[in-house]
């Protein structure tokens, strides 16, 4: 178990650090709680766009199967939007205020044990996506 949560932590490290703009990672005493832009949407790259979009419907289209496989797919559109990141700003650090914990619940997912509980995870990763719509275009 301590390996799994060890891989989980390294995942998230490298997807931070990937990111091309890896001198705006300083979290430290930052709130998490994402904000709007002056009561506006964040504007989301054009190149990060779609495996945003592709992971929603990946997850949308997911019917009591295979959790492990969804789990799988999500994390390979993930990779996709870590490795296609150019944004910074304010609009990179608001999206990673979603993106930490999105990411953090793929990996739950995959570390699921029981049906139920990814059931459960899913339910978060849905919730995910809807927080996404809500700040970010």
């Amino acid at each position: 178990m301590k390996v799994r949560i060890l891989a989980a932590l390294v995942f998230v490290s490298l997807a931070v650090m990937s990111c091309k703009n890896s001198t705006a990672h300083t979290h430290e005493g930052e709130s998490e709680e994402i904000e709007l832009n002056s009561g506006e949407k964040w504007q989301v790259n054009t190149e990060m766009t779609p495996f945003i979009l592709e992971g929603e419907q990946i997850l949308g289209g997911h019917a009591d199967g295979d959790y492990k496989v969804l789990a799988a797919q999500l994390k390979d559109k993930n990779s996709g939007l870590i490795k296609s990141c150019t944004m910074d700003g304010k609009s990179h650090d608001e999206l990673h205020k979603w993106l930490h914990p999105h990411l953090e619940l793929v990996e739950a997912l995959n570390e699921a044990q029981t049906p139920e509980a990814a059931d459960l995870i899913i339910a978060n990763l849905k919730k995910s996506f809807e927080t996404y719509h809500t700040y970010f275009q």
